[in-house]
């Protein structure tokens, strides 16, 4: 038998297949304390309230150990988690405000102007935080989860291109345009 050492020494993807294997309870429960702060604080990036976080935080756990045999580990389980609980607090935003979030398509002319983020991210970068936090309520929430994915949780392109299952030129320009709306937001603000 193993010790509790042992199982909190098992890395994440180690222990996910042990999970999946064996449906123990015990074992998700050392997942669940890896993780279940770092859910609950982007939980409560969505929810804004401190009980509504938790209990979003419990359906995010809930739904991961029904869902878990569907990490396939093509990225870091940490990945898979935090775009699994993005999609999660994405789909309580939207349902909770009745709000349908229009799917945007790529335009191929859009791409071209991809190669100029880079001077775009200084602009981005530089704005006030209070009202950054201000204007990221304002966006949507598929433009925040893809903002807060690169420049909060420093996915590379391709993590993004991996979690959220589309291409490199559609993950670039959701990015762009996400900037470009919250910069719309930020300065009408």
């Amino acid at each position: 038998m193993k010790t509790l050492e042992d199982i909190n020494s098992k890395p994440d993807e180690d222990l996910v297949k042990a999970i999946v294997e064996t449906n123990d309870t015990l074992l998700f429960e050392v997942l669940y304390d890896r993780y279940a702060t770092l859910v609950y604080n982007k939980c409560y990036g969505f929810a804004r309230d401190e009980d509504e976080a938790k209990d979003l935080t419990q359906d995010v756990f809930l739904k991961l150990f029904v869902k878990l045999a569907s990490f396939k580990g093509k990225s870091k389980f940490s990945t898979w988690l935090y775009a699994f609980t993005y999609n999660h607090c994405v789909n309580y935003v939207t349902r909770n405000t009745a709000k349908k979030i229009e799917k945007q398509s790529v335009d191929y002319q859009d791409i071209e102007n991809v190669s100029d983020s880079e001077i775009e991210d200084k602009d981005f970068l530089n704005m006030r935080v209070d009202k950054l936090k201000k204007a990221m309520e304002l966006i949507s929430p598929d433009e925040k989860m893809i903002l807060l994915l690169k420049y909060q949780d420093y996915l590379t392109i391709k993590e993004i291109e991996s979690v959220l299952g589309i291409g490199e030129s559609a993950v670039k320009m959701r990015i762009k345009r996400a900037k470009d709306k919250l910069k719309q937001v930020y300065s009408d603000n």
